[in-house]
């Protein structure tokens, strides 16, 4: 096959402890996943049925020092586990779900938030706000082979040292599996999908010069520094 022009580089993501990477094909996130975060958003943390955004695969990066991002003043970290696909799927029971699972991170989903504030005031998509160049910092895959699947444990971020978000794996209001099964009945998963599984209460604002440390117990830990 002959291309009309030279394909974008594959978007890939680190191995903890292995030279192989995963390749990323889609990132899936789940809004609201936390009772607290949906509280402080000003949602109704009841099991309503999850729904779903998306990134580009190019918005995974390392972490490190980035730019600050363009068109905002109102920058959000918002700290989650990341469940790699490594076997695709669709209608995918419940009960089977973490078999499709390859491993875990730990990702800062970064969202312009006075983007995606004046986006919902027009009930226009949220793509400007979530799928930004770097807006997916992400750590190296643990592989679940490794650690197993983490139903709970410490998550939080710390701000310049202070933390500001905290909370447990376990308050999810879906579980991974669940996630995974309601998320497969919409679109066929597909090995190199990623899935963002919602974050705790805290967010806030970032500014250029501040340091974002992220860890979840178990899985791995991530560090962002923006230019100031």
């Amino acid at each position: 096959m002959r291309y009309v022009i030279e394909p974008p580089p594959q978007a890939f993501v680190s191995v903890a402890g292995e030279s192989s990477v995963f390749p990323v094909r889609r990132i899936w996130c789940v809004g609201r996943n936390y009772a607290d975060h949906a509280r402080e958003m000003g949602a109704d943390p009841t099991r309503e049925p999850p729904f779903f955004f998306s990134k580009p695969a190019d918005a995974v990066n390392p972490g490190g020092t980035l730019p600050f991002p363009a068109q905002t003043s109102d920058l959000h970290h918002e700290v989650e586990l990341v469940a790699a696909i490594g076997k695709g799927g669709r209608d995918i029971p419940v009960e089977q779900a973490l078999e499709h699972v390859y491993g875990y991170a730990i990702g800062l989903d970064m969202t312009r938030r006075d983007i995606q504030a004046e986006a919902k005031k027009l009930a226009r998509p949220w793509d400007l706000s979530k799928g930004f160049d770097q807006s997916c910092p992400i750590s190296a895959i643990a592989p679940a082979a490794r650690i197993g699947h983490p139903a709970s444990g410490r998550i939080e971020i710390t701000v310049n040292g202070k933390v500001q978000q905290s909370g447990d794996l376990s308050q999810m209001i879906w579980s991974v599996p669940e996630a995974i099964a309601y998320l497969s009945r919409s679109v066929a998963l597909a090995p190199g999908d990623l899935l963002m599984t919602g974050t705790p209460a805290g967010v806030s604002s970032v500014k250029p010069g501040d340091r974002l440390h992220g860890a979840c117990a178990g899985v791995g830990e991530i560090v962002v520094t923006y230019e100031a």
